[in-house]
């Protein structure tokens, strides 16, 4: 039996699940409370879940799982050692979303230097009409070219978003824990994290959430930053700790923030972002073009198959 915990965020209805059915018997949910997670799984070998969480306390009570496919990239959702002490296989899909991601990441970035949307909200209200001028402004207008983006990691979405900001006119620097080859772009470096944040005009997050990631983005380091620099993250919300970042906004110790990650999602309405100056927030939907989301769910067929025929492929390490 093949049970989907949370198949809506994925295919709302404009995917098909009928690569999936073809590998056997499969009950899709388009969403799972937590503690409805047993019930429902209860007779599974296999189970695919995005952004349900599967706890060590959850994973005891399954005992026929033989089998987790992460909708996503991202696994910190499910028990890993947990699972892997139980036998479990458990895989992800690494690649699907690298082009979408970078893409709306550089939407957050120039929406951050432009507002566009405000500026359309202000000729749809009449202002320009009722301008006496030929031309205003609500917010400063800021341009890139020259300018340094730092990336908070380096694996395939970051280096993309580097290579769109390299076109852009800027220039890319680094900091990722795994050694790799640095790409050929005049004046790209290597830096660690503290000073990544002094450097960069722009930082932009690309990691994991890990033990060693969460909380990477603090009061200390927000403080190095140039005031006129935005902050931008479309990883993981628990990598930024959001009451720092509130203050450093309010405070003026950046120009603004562009998230599309929260620390809990759906947010709490008393989450300090949503009275920051200056903070774009997106319902984390950077990865939800249908192309992205249509590569993802072939992917996720694809690591079942694989398993089924007895060659995992994407196994989670």
């Amino acid at each position: 039996m093949i049970v989907v915990l949370d198949g809506y965020a994925l295919n709302p209805g404009d995917l098909s699940w009928n690569g999936l059915r073809k590998l056997g018997e499969v009950q899709i949910y388009e969403r799972t409370p937590e503690e409805w997670i047993v019930e429902r799984a209860a007779d599974a070998d296999i189970i695919l879940t995005n952004k349900t969480r599967l706890s060590v306390a959850t994973l005891e009570k399954l005992p026929n799982l033989r089998y987790i496919g992460a909708l996503a990239t991202g696994y910190d959702v499910i028990a890993v050692d947990a699972a892997r002490a139980r036998g479990i296989t458990v895989t992800n899909v690494p690649s699907y979303g690298t082009e979408s991601v970078a893409q709306f990441t550089i939407a957050l970035l120039l929406e951050l230097c432009l507002h566009v949307g405000v500026h359309n909200q202000a000729v749809q209200g009449g202002a320009w009409m009722q301008s006496p001028d030929w031309v205003f402004w609500r917010t400063p207008l800021v341009e890139l070219c020259g300018k340094t983006m730092g990336l908070v990691g380096f694996g395939r979405i970051g280096r993309h978003v580097g290579k769109i900001a390299r076109a852009l006119g800027m220039r890319v620097i680094a900091s990722d824990p795994v050694a790799q080859k640095a790409p050929p772009w005049p004046g790209f470096g290597w830096f660690d994290v503290d000073a990544l944040m002094q450097e960069a005009d722009v930082v932009s997050l690309h990691c994991p959430l890990t033990p060693e990631t969460k909380s990477i983005v603090n009061a200390s380091r927000l403080s190095r930053m140039k005031p006129n620099a935005f902050l931008l993250n479309t990883s993981r919300g628990p990598l930024v700790v959001e009451a720092d970042l509130a203050s450093a906004l309010n405070e003026r110790w950046l120009a603004g923030a562009a998230l599309d990650v929260l620390s809990l999602e759906p947010p709490h309405a008393a989450n300090p972002l949503f009275q920051a100056r200056n903070c774009i927030i997106t319902p984390h939907i950077a990865w939800a073009t249908k192309e992205a989301r249509s590569r993802l769910l072939d992917a996720a067929v694809g690591n079942l198959a694989a398993y089924l025929e007895g060659r995992p492929q994407n196994v989670v390490s």
